[in-house]
């Protein structure tokens, strides 16, 4: 007995029908950039407030941006191909926006030191401070992922965007909070 249903010659297999549905699926899902929401905290969250130390060893109370101006955090490293992938769309951020926004990179902890991320810098600057997260406080409080992840904060403190990888578009996400 053949269990096997009749097929029209004109449509294309049932196997190769679900291949294509999962690769618009798949293609859909790749294409589309890292959204408010995607990972870590949640829009509207503040995060608790916690104290890094910049690359000198000094005490740094990230509650002095928590509701003053708006600020992007990126939880970086040296060794990040994503980081640097975002550094152009930062930079053009602080250059647009200037004084009005706070661009804060906060240093993980993993396969760097505070003196390679300064001699890094020597060749590399960034568009503002870094802070050094040498027992994980920011990235627990943050609940960062990776790096490459970027929290953006109002200017009441709250969460407006969270991201990551290098395709996040930070400068729309900024402008849209500052409207």
């Amino acid at each position: 007995m053949n269990d096997r249903q009749p097929t029209d010659d004109r449509s294309p297999p049932r196997a190769f029908r679900t291949m294509l549905v999962i690769a618009a699926f798949a293609a859909l899902t790749v294409a589309t950039p890292a959204r408010a929401q995607d990972v870590g905290l949640d829009i509207g969250a503040t995060p608790a407030p916690v104290t890094l130390e910049d690359l000198d060893g000094n005490p740094v109370d990230l509650g002095q941006w928590l509701g003053t101006k708006p600020v992007v955090f990126e939880f970086w490293a040296t060794w990040c191909p994503l980081c640097e992938a975002l550094e152009p769309r930062l930079e053009a951020v602080k250059r647009q926006h200037g004084d009005d926004i706070e661009v804060v990179f906060i240093a993980v902890a993993v396969n760097q030191n505070q003196r390679r991320i300064k001699r890094h810098l020597e060749q590399h600057p960034l568009p503002g401070p870094v802070l050094w997260d040498t027992q994980g406080l920011a990235t627990r409080a943050f609940q960062a992922p990776t790096t490459s992840y970027i929290v953006i904060l109002d200017a009441t403190g709250k969460v407006v965007y969270t991201g990551v990888g290098e395709d996040q578009e930070i400068g729309q996400a900024v402008a849209a909070m500052l409207r």
